[in-house]
């Protein structure tokens, strides 16, 4: 069992930054490969990022050079970077984690992942 809980959301304006951090509880984090989704109103929720164990990246075409995915082990956290934000970003993010026997291995459909935080919102103004 692991307990996420999302953080770093809020108001910004478009071409802003923001940052978004999930703290991870509970077993061992590195374990972990993570993920990013998001759910805006109306909307089903879609997959934005993902990081394996070992650190590969995946991204939603949508936001590939916009957005970043990190984490720190150290700290048990996962942070989303994320800039040039646009009004279209706007959405309740959430994070995720599951455990794959492969270490390359990430997530990209909501189904694959095990545990999910609560969310944080993010509004991007025009």
């Amino acid at each position: 069992q692991v307990q996420l809980v999302e953080s770093g959301g809020g108001l910004v304006q478009a071409g802003g930054s923001l940052r978004l951090s999930c703290a991870a509880s509970g077993r061992t984090f590195s374990n972990y490969a993570m993920g990013w989704f998001r759910q805006a109103p109306g909307k089903e929720r879609e997959f934005v990022a993902a990081i394996s164990r070992s650190g590969h990246r995946t991204y939603v075409d949508s936001v590939k050079g916009r957005f970043t995915i990190s984490r720190d082990n150290a700290k048990n956290t996962v942070y989303l970077q994320m800039n040039s934000l646009k009004p279209e970003d706007t959405a309740v993010y959430y994070c995720a984690a599951v455990v794959f026997t492969e270490g390359l291995r990430v997530g990209v459909r909501s189904g694959e992942y095990d545990y999910w935080g609560n969310g944080t919102l993010v509004t991007v103004s025009s």
